[in-house]
């Protein structure tokens, strides 16, 4: 038997969080990118080791792991804001004494799981265009012969992603009025 909660945070409880994360990328503030992924990855490994592990929160593993090969990724050239974004919620994310502290049995993620969930949400634009640009990549690379001039293949790939940069821009810009940032 399964139980089902909800609840609704307000535009105050999402102002709780906007600062939680500018805490924690403040705290962190000179750390280097590569560093806030590596302390990521610590504890994705560590949250896999703990089994069980709760639904909720094993739900938002991949959608985490996702964010972190979008910010990873060179190619995709993703815009300062929202790598900051990112390294805020990757840093929050690793904090084992956030809001909630993780050790606390069956809850202790989850603040980090709304982190997520709110972070997710407000990079919707950004993340449907980053899966729109890694299947134009995939699909370009699968029909291209293999002695394709590199330059050629650059070009086409940055062709595509300043189009799905501009994309997103637009679309997020009609969003941005109830973003949690």
């Amino acid at each position: 038997m399964s139980l089902r909660i909800s609840f609704e945070l307000t535009d105050r409880d999402l102002g709780f969080f906007r600062r939680a994360l500018r805490q924690s990328r403040a705290a962190v503030k000179d750390a280097e990118e590569a560093e806030i992924v590596e302390a990521i990855h610590a504890v994705l490994e560590e949250i896999r080791d703990n089994r069980p592990l709760p639904d909720f929160v094993g739900k938002r593993v991949p959608e985490l792991e996702s964010l972190i090969c979008m910010l990873a990724d060179d190619e995709w050239q993703l815009p300062e804001e929202d790598r900051e974004r990112l390294l805020a919620t990757f840093a929050y994310f690793a904090d084992p004494e956030d809001i909630l502290p993780d050790d606390v049995p069956v809850i202790g993620y989850l603040d980090d799981v709304i982190i997520i969930e709110l972070v997710a949400r407000e990079l919707q634009h950004v993340r449907e265009a980053y899966d729109d640009f890694c299947a134009f990549r995939e699909d370009f690379e699968q029909k291209q012969v293999k002695a394709l001039d590199p330059a050629i293949r650059r070009d086409r790939i940055d062709r595509r992603r300043q189009q799905l940069h501009q994309r997103m821009r637009r679309r997020s810009a009609r969003q941005k009025k109830s973003s949690l940032w």
